[in-house]
Formats: C-alpha cells, structure tokens, sequence
C-alpha cells in the first residue's frame, strides 16, 4: 500500500476505534494544561532521568533542585518549555503536522542535549553521522542516512505526511501514526520520540481529542513495544499500547466495544468521587497473646498513665541509685568484685563523690 511505503510501517487499520471522546479545544488544551506536571515527569521517566514527581513539579515552580545533575534538570525544563510552547499553538489554533512545527518543537526539546537541534540531520554543520537506535538482545536500528542538505529525509517526511493527510482521516489514527513515523524515520540526531509525541498530541488537542502521556509506571512496556516495533515494523501493538494510555480509555471501550483491540486491552480501574464508599472494618482487635502462655491467663492490658515526678522525687531516686551502684556498701559483693573488671566504675571508697552531699 503507498500509505504504508510512504511511512515505512505498516499496521492493522481495521482495528483502530473510530469513535473517541472529543470536545473542544479550549478543553483539551485545559486539561492538557492541568497535567503539564504529570506528562513532564513521565516523558522524563522514559528517557531514564531520575528526577521524583514532586522535584519536576518543585523545579516547574521555579525553585532548583540540589543534588541533581545540570543535565538532568535541563532536560526536565525542555520538556516543560516543550509542553509550554505546544499549549500555546494549540490555543491560537496555530499547530500544524507540518516540518516548522516539527523543527520548532524539536528546538525546545533537545537544546544542549542532541548533537545538534531545530533541523533535520544533515541541514546543519554535521553532515555525515548517522545515529541509530539501541535495541537491547535484538541489535541496533539504523535509519536513513545523514546526507548534506537532508534531501533524502525531506522527501521522505513530505511524502510521509502527505500520505497521512490524504488517507488517514482519522485523527487518533493519524497522529500516533505520525508519532510512530517520526520514530522510525529519526529526522533529528536525537530526541525523536519525544518530539514526535509532542507532534501526535499536537494533532489530538487540535481535534478536541485529550492529549496522551505514556505513565512512568508502563515505561518498560513501553521500550520493549518500540523494541518490536522497530524490528517488525508493525505498529498495531504500539498503536494499541497508546490508546491504552488515553484519560479516558474507559470511555473509549464503551464506544467500541468490537473491536479486539479495545476488548483485549488490560482492565484499567477507574475512581469516581460518587462511588460507594467502602465499608471500613471497625470489628474490635483481640487482645494480643503473650507467647508460650495459655489464652486464659491474658488478660487485657490497661495502662495507666505515668505520674509526672518533682524535681525533688527525680534527685532522691538518683541518690539512692548512686549509693547502690558507688557507696560503701556496693563494695561488699564478695571476692568477685570489680578490680578483675577495668571496664567497670569504680565503686566503694574510691568511687565519685556522692550527689547528696
């Protein structure tokens, strides 16, 4: 098929859901705004930065972080100025699935982090190096080859887009494919898949569509899946693993409920704030039992509260402890007294002047 040729994947289209949850824009990208946090994190996560949830959303407040490195921190801001400048064209309704968008995005996210960022491989000064993508056990993916000019790579994203444009009208459809396009396809020496999700929830929002954030908690499924995806170059389960990722996934089961993408997917549970309230179990707790004793002998334990003790109580019992330790007649113990013991006080005669005195 051309669509498939142009892309360089191929997928299983019949089991994509033609119904999704929309709205308008204005409420996607508000909703979008609301997660900005979560999605920071969990784009982080993927690319392995061990930054915590509360430290992004600390660092997004504008205050820094300490014992993590520069590196690190800088990524974690990309992606939030990423997120930031995305939210802005969505609501000017200026987004495009177009090469300006793609670059311009890709300028946020791997500043000082790609080799170089803001333009295809090739269309800068390095013109020959071209990177490839470890897959663990399975190898590694090498993409189309870095050219002076990039004009290989930009026919191919023109062809590729096209293609999306004139035979995908599906919008889910359309952006996860671009997504999983701009993967396969690396037009920049780094940050791809980032750039190119920022591109799919581009194209969603656009749509009245809520944007997608690949959890922190699903991230080793989610390399393996781009594993298999780039050495079979089927996207039907990416493809699926996104949809599954979906805000309102549930909602999207019961609009088709057909398909076997849908009806296969994990059960994912879902919380209201007008769900019963689970009845809490206040059944008394039995009395703990002592070991080796039998049940009838425990009895339960109250304990009373401790007397608070006056300053002239604490100095008479540590008088007397001290005389037992240290008077005269501690000294009278026997002949197994303590000169064999250096380590212990002194006692007796010898011993520090007593308190009461």
């Amino acid at each position: 098929m051309a669509l498939f040729d142009s892309l360089g994947f191929s997928w299983d289209r019949g089991s994509i859901p033609r119904e999704l949850p929309r709205a308008s824009i204005e409420r996607a990208a508000f909703r979008f705004a609301r997660m900005l946090p979560e999605y920071v994190w969990d784009a982080g996560v993927l690319e392995g930065n061990p930054f915590t949830f509360p430290e992004v959303k600390t660092l997004l407040d504008g205050v820094t972080v300490g014992g993590r490195k520069l590196s690190d921190q800088e990524q974690i801001l990309n992606l939030a100025q990423s997120s930031k400048y995305l939210l802005d064209l969505v609501r000017q309704q200026g987004f495009k699935l177009d090469k300006a968008t793609f670059c311009a995005l890709h300028a946020y996210v791997a500043r000082n982090e790609a080799l170089e960022w803001g333009h295809f491989r090739g269309e800068g000064a390095e013109a020959r190096y071209t990177p490839d993508v470890a897959l663990g056990e399975r190898g590694r993916y090498t993409p189309p080859p870095t050219e002076p000019g990039a004009q290989q790579l930009n026919a191919i994203f023109s062809k590729g887009v096209a293609a999306l444009q004139e035979n995908v009208p599906n919008p889910f459809e359309r952006a996860t494919a671009f997504f999983l396009f701009g993967s396969v396809q690396q037009f920049f020496f780094d940050g791809n898949k980032r750039t190119s999700r920022f591109m799919m929830n581009g194209a969603l929002m656009m749509q009245g569509i809520d944007a997608i954030s690949i959890p922190a908690m699903r991230a080793a499924e989610f390399n393996s899946k781009m594993v298999e995806f780039y050495t079979t170059r089927d996207a039907t389960q990416m493809m699926g693993f996104v949809l599954e990722c979906h805000p309102e996934f549930s909602r999207i089961r019961e609009l088709n409920p057909e398909l076997s993408l849908v009806r296969d997917a994990p059960k994912i549970s879902q919380y209201r704030f007008d769900d019963p309230l689970p009845q809490a179990d206040h059944s008394p707790v039995p009395p703990r039992r002592e070991p080796d004793m039998p049940a009838s002998s425990q009895e339960p334990r109250s304990e009373a509260p401790k007397k608070r003790l006056s300053a002239e109580e604490i100095r008479r019992r540590a008088v007397q402890n001290w005389r037992k330790l240290y008077g005269p007649e501690a000294g009278a113990a026997g002949p197994e007294n303590d000169q064999d013991k250096p380590d212990t006080p002194r006692r007796g005669r010898d011993a520090d002047i007593d308190p009461s005195g």
